[in-house]
């Protein structure tokens, strides 16, 4: 266990460091060497059993999907644990890193461009694992790029990551744990036109 404002240091310097990395990344690699091609992509890349619950909505298609690797964050309030947030890596099919997950929560791609979800929607598919989620966007960083006209993300396929089932009580507030997880991210875009493609539950 370690001290709170010693994770919020982290959490930021390695934001920071993310943000960093893309500003030297940007334009060294096209978006189709890092990540799939949106033309390319189907319902093929779906997990299985994925809730209706957790659908985008209808004008919604899927734009891209990388992995999450990384821990879950949680602090002790002195009754419980509670959420911090994530800190995870984002990785292509190939395992070449793309950009990065953080509190926000926020997916921040080696371009610069970011896009910040709320939750909408939850489902627990896997009851040793963090629930899959739907998540709509509300905010996107200035810089043009991966993230930026994405509109809904999905969390789908999680392994770990729940919160300690001990160590948090009385004794112990502002404790730290760091949980590690797995997750596929699902990113959408708007479509005017034409079909859309969906992780949706059909």
């Amino acid at each position: 266990m370690i001290h709170i404002k010693h994770v919020l240091a982290f959490v930021s310097v390695t934001g920071l460091a993310s943000a960093l990395a893309g500003c030297a990344a940007s334009g060294a690699e096209p978006e189709e060497t890092l990540g799939q091609s949106a033309a390319a992509l189907g319902t093929e890349v779906c997990p299985a059993g994925v809730p209706a619950t957790l659908a985008p909505a209808a004008d919604q298609t899927i734009k891209s999907t990388f992995t999450g690797v990384g821990v879950q964050i949680y602090v002790c309030n002195g009754v419980a644990w509670t959420l911090l947030g994530p800190q995870a890596n984002l990785l292509n099919d190939e395992g070449k890193l793309v950009g990065t997950h953080f509190v926000g929560p926020t997916w921040q791609s080696n371009d610069g461009s970011s896009v910040v979800g709320a939750k909408k929607a939850a489902a627990t598919v896997d009851p040793s694992a963090v629930p899959w989620l739907r998540l709509d966007a509300v905010s996107h960083s200035s810089e043009e790029g991966r993230f930026s006209d994405v509109t809904t993300v999905q969390r789908l396929g999680t392994v770990g990551g729940l919160a300690p089932a001990d160590g948090c009580d009385a004794a112990h507030p502002g404790a730290i744990a760091q949980v590690p997880y797995t997750a596929q991210y699902v990113f959408y875009r708007a479509k005017d036109h034409g079909s859309v493609k969906q992780c949706n539950g059909s």
